[in-house]
């Protein structure tokens, strides 16, 4: 072997044993300006000295106690062949997804090098590590997946129990709720509160979120309002206006609740209402459509918040739709949203529809086309008169 073939093996030896040790200044130093690695490279890393240098940062920043014991090496005109074992300890960061596991990692690597100029220029090479990690972040991947769709399943089961289980029945009354989840859970709600004095309240409201924090606060909201409701038997804004204050103490500081709520005298059919930041209901009447407007901010943003309140008389074949923003922000192939003027233009010509939820459904669908995927969930609650 000749005199040069044997410093290849030495600078080859230096140069591994800096790498696996996390020695970036060395490493840097003993490349090529032009240097490649051929290598199968980690999830995210640039071939070139760059890459390789951050691949080598953040390998150090994981593991502590490297250690390289070189088995075999060969060189033959400007490249080296060697194989060496290293042993580390993952103990200090994430490596390729991986949270440190304490745990002693063997890597048996076989790398090429083709040195010019006394610098390392190309190299080529397979360890058993990397093989190893990939299998272990894709079992990660699988776990963190299996947890998430559990939570979902969660998140859905909260979400279905707070809904109610029956309709109200009023004489002359038609109240006809529809509800659609989306595949990711959300803060959707609607619910019933029938007082002792005979009068009925109703509330449509979004908990912002998705997943278990959104179902778990949607919750609590329900069993608020149906308390203060049935408690006070008093008006909407008083009732939001208690709400208010309870769920300040109650929820995440980043989440709050839009919610709309309204109380029926199914004799005279006065309909009492106030809006926590929620979008605006519906008002059918023969052919034309106005929205049911009163001040408010989102539940649980601030204390001390006053609700407008409002009222208007049903007369008889008269309707009004609540809804939750699924509906509005659905959007089409194209990217078009479905939106407030087009759900209005349908209220107001096809109002007098029995199941107005069903044909506003019918028209979603038709809007969005075949393989639509729902991207929040949808609720819709049409109160209606009888007509004579």
């Amino acid at each position: 072997m000749s005199e040069a073939e044997e410093k290849n093996k030495a600078l080859a030896r230096r140069f591994l044993e800096a790498r696996e040790k996390g020695g970036i200044a060395v490493v840097d130093e003993m490349m090529a300006p032009d240097y490649v690695i051929h290598a199968r490279l980690l999830p995210g890393q640039q071939p070139g000295r760059e890459g390789a240098i951050r691949a080598i940062a953040e390998l150090s920043a994981a593991v502590s106690n490297a250690s390289v014991r070189f088995e075999d090496q060969v060189a033959a005109d400007d490249k080296v062949v060697t194989r060496f074992i290293v042993h580390a300890t993952h103990d200090r960061g994430e490596l390729m997804g991986i949270a440190p596991t304490g745990r002693q990692m063997t890597n048996v690597v076989i790398v090429i090098l083709r040195i010019s100029g006394g610098k390392i220029a190309e190299e080529w090479g397979m360890g058993t590590l990397g093989a190893r990690l990939r299998r272990e972040h894709l079992e990660h991947e699988i776990r963190e997946r299996e947890r998430v769709e559990q939570e979902m399943r969660v998140a859905r089961s909260i979400q279905q129990a707070s809904l109610p289980k029956e309709v109200p029945t009023l004489e002359d009354w038609q109240i006809t709720p529809y509800y659609q989840p989306a595949r990711e859970v959300g803060g959707d709600f609607y619910d019933f509160f029938e007082l002792d004095d005979g009068r009925v309240g109703f509330a449509v409201g979004d908990a912002t979120g998705k997943g278990v924090p959104a179902a778990f606060v949607m919750s609590a909201t329900c069993a608020l309002l149906g308390g203060v409701a049935t408690a006070l038997s008093s008006s909407p804004g008083e009732v939001l206006s208690r709400v208010n204050e309870a769920v300040l103490t109650r929820i995440p500081p980043n989440m709050f609740i839009t919610c709309f709520c309204a109380i029926l005298d199914p004799k005279s059919g006065a309909l009492s209402y106030a809006n926590a930041g929620h979008d605006l209901p519906y008002l059918w009447r023969g052919g034309d459509c106005e929205e049911l407007r009163a001040r408010g901010m989102p539940l649980g943003l601030m204390p001390g918040m006053g609700y407008e309140e409002k009222e208007t008389t049903l007369q008889a074949g008269e309707a009004v739709l609540f809804y939750s923003d699924g509906l509005v922000e659905a959007h089409n192939p194209m990217g078009e949203m479905f939106g407030f003027p087009r759900l209005r233009a349908l209220v107001a010509e096809h109002g007098e529809e029995g199941s107005l939820g069903e044909f506003l459904v019918k028209a979603l669908y038709s809007f969005v086309g075949e393989g639509w995927q729902q991207e929040d969930d949808i609720t819709l609650l049409t109160l209606r008169r009888s007509a004579p």
